[in-house]
C-alpha cells in the first residue's frame, strides 16, 4: 500500500497595490455605436475640414457624437439626442462635454449632420428629421451614407423642411455655412462658393509643399537658362 507524500502549504499571493478595480459591465453611453469605419472616418473629415477654414473664428461650436440636452426641465435624464454631426453659430467656440441647452442660451444647432446606416436611416429620415424641424427648428439638416453615397439636404422653410435642390455637380448649398456639401471621391466634403475643394490639414499642408515644390523647380528652370546664355544666376 502506498502512503500519500504531505502537501506543500500554498504560498499566499501578495495583495494588488492598487487593488484592481474590474469596471461594471452594463454601462452605457448616450450615442450609438459608429456604424463602421467609414462612418468614423466622414465624421472626422467633416470636422476637420471645417475646423481648417474657419481656424480664425471664435464664434462658432463644431462637434460630432455628442450629446444635445434639450429638456425643458433641464434634466439630462430626458429629452437628448446625439447628432452626427453638427454646427451651432454665434457661440464660443470651446471644448464641451455636450451641448446643454440652458447652459447654452437655449441654442440649438444650425445645421445637422446625420450619417445613414442599416440600423438608423429609418430613424434619421423620419423621426430625427421630425425632431429637428419641429423642436429644434435647426435651419439645414442633411444626411449622408458612407456606403450607399445617398445624399439629401433640407433648408428650413415657415416652419417645414424643404428640399434644397443640388446644383450641376449634385451639391446642395448651405446658407448658414456659406458653402456647399458634396460628394468627392465617395465622400460627403465641404466646396467653396466658387466651387473649390475645402482640404483637411493634411491636404492643405500637401498643396503648399506642391506649389513650394512647383515654385523651386521655377527658379532653378530660369538658373540653368541664365546660366546657358552666361549669365550667374547669382549674381542678380
Amino acid at each position: 500500500m502506498s502512503v500519500a507524500k504531505d502537501r506543500e502549504p500554498a504560498i499566499a499571493q501578495p495583495p494588488l497595490d492598487p487593488p484592481l478595480i474590474i469596471p461594471p459591465g452594463n454601462l452605457s453611453s448616450h450615442e450609438p455605436p459608429l456604424e463602421s469605419s467609414l462612418h468614423l472616418q466622414q465624421l472626422i473629415l467633416l470636422l476637420t475640414s471645417l475646423n481648417w477654414l474657419w481656424q480664425d473664428r471664435t464664434d462658432y461650436f463644431a462637434a460630432g457624437n455628442l450629446t444635445i440636452y434639450y429638456s425643458p426641465n433641464q434634466r439630462k435624464s430626458e429629452d437628448f439626442r446625439g447628432p452626427d454631426f453638427f454646427v451651432v453659430l454665434g457661440t464660443e467656440r470651446r471644448p464641451r462635454k455636450s451641448w446643454t441647452l440652458w447652459e447654452e442660451d437655449g441654442k440649438y444647432p444650425n445645421v445637422i449632420v446625420e450619417l445613414l446606416s442599416d440600423l438608423t436611416a429609418s430613424v434619421d429620415r423620419g423621426l430625427k428629421k421630425e425632431i429637428y424641424q419641429d423642436t429644434f427648428r435647426t435651419l439645414e439638416y442633411f444626411w449622408f451614407d458612407p456606403v450607399s453615397l445617398e445624399f439629401e439636404g433640407f433648408s428650413l422653410v415657415r416652419g417645414r423642411y424643404e428640399p434644397i435642390a443640388p446644383n450641376d455637380q449634385g451639391r446642395r448649398w448651405s446658407d448658414q455655412l456659406q458653402l456647399f456639401l458634396g460628394i468627392h471621391d465617395e465622400q460627403l466634403r465641404f466646396f467653396r462658393p466658387d466651387g473649390s475643394l475645402v482640404p483637411t490639414p493634411e491636404e492643405a499642408a500637401r498643396i503648399e509643399q506642391q506649389r513650394a515644390d512647383a515654385e523651386q523647380e521655377r527658379g532653378d528652370r530660369l538658373a540653368t537658362k541664365l546660366r546657358e546664355l552666361g549669365i550667374d544666376p547669382d549674381t542678380l
